[in-house]
């Protein structure tokens, strides 16, 4: 999980200091969770941290539960104790805002055009952002990119934010990390199917 962690922060970097060349700015939408938490520490100690301009970041989310920005269980918050208080002011972030409702974020990320790096987890559940097994968002009009949604088994607590396959898909990377034993039959399940559709 730790060399995962390590390859994932050299892949960020990569991604940000090309974006940056590029078009003058990084846009990123980041995940909760316990391995990229363990990203965001990395990336906010040496050597990572000052291979970014962070001031030339652009911070977005991939999911989030509807709770306070300060709840232990938001992705916001997970986020700014990980990275944002450690690294400085990034020059913009947009969280989910639950209260706002999905249509306030999906015409931010419509003018935004692409996302260049989107950072995903999964579940042991096969679940990608909020994307739930069996959950209406997996059936979202083409068009939407952001959507609420919750689990229909109600295994993963909270009302969610969450983007869609069409949101993530308009990145111009997604990186998904994936680390621990109880992942393995979800991943494996995963691999097979994207093999198959190669």
């Amino acid at each position: 999980a730790e060399e995962l962690c390590r390859a994932a922060a050299r892949e960020f970097v990569r991604s940000a200091r090309a974006a940056i060349r590029a078009r003058g700015q990084f846009t990123t939408a980041l995940s909760g969770g316990s391995t990229p938490k363990r990203l965001f520490q990395l990336l906010a100690a040496a050597p990572y941290r000052s291979q970014v301009d962070w001031s030339r970041v652009h911070l977005f989310w991939g999911d989030e539960r509807c709770v306070p920005p300060d709840h232990p269980d938001a992705n916001y918050r997970l986020v700014r104790e990980a990275l944002l208080e450690r690294v400085g002011a990034v020059n913009a972030n947009f969280p989910m805002r639950c209260e706002e409702g999905a249509d306030p974020y999906q015409l931010r990320l419509g003018e935004l055009g692409k996302v260049d790096l989107i950072h995903l987890g999964m579940g042991p559940d096969g679940h990608t952002a909020s994307l739930f097994p069996g959950s209406p968002a997996l059936h979202a009009d083409p068009g939407r990119l952001v959507v609420m949604n919750e689990d229909p088994t109600g295994r993963n607590p909270y009302h969610r934010m969450t983007l869609t396959y069409a949101g993530i898909s308009r990145a111009r990377l997604a990186l998904v990390t994936v680390a621990g034993e109880a992942k393995r039959e979800a991943f494996d399940a995963a691999q097979s199917a994207l093999d198959a559709t190669n």
